[in-house]
């Protein structure tokens, strides 16, 4: 009997013990990871922000109109296998 309340005290020591290393290392691993993205969503609920990215694309795009070739070859080839395959689907509708 008195082994058995050993075993016993001791198993649950074990699971709290593991328990709180889980929550640590879940909590490190969701600061550490998803928080970034999370402030970057909440980087677009400003007006302000918004204008800057909207000026950011903006600029990108004047920059690819000056260059002779926007796209290089391979992602020319797969857009417009792209373009083929969604055309031959919406054929498929008609």
């Amino acid at each position: 009997m008195e082994n058995n309340k050993s075993d016993l005290k001791s198993f649950f020591i074990k699971l709290i013990s593991i328990t709180l290393a889980l929550i640590i290392v879940i909590n490190v691993v969701f600061n550490l990871i998803f928080s970034e993205k999370i402030e970057k969503l909440f980087f677009l609920t400003d007006e302000s922000n918004r204008e800057v990215v909207k000026d950011k694309i903006r600029h990108e795009i004047s920059r690819g109109l000056e260059k002779e070739n926007i796209l290089n070859k391979e992602d020319k080839i797969l857009l417009k296998k792209l373009y083929i395959k969604i055309k031959n689907e919406f054929k498929e509708i008609e």
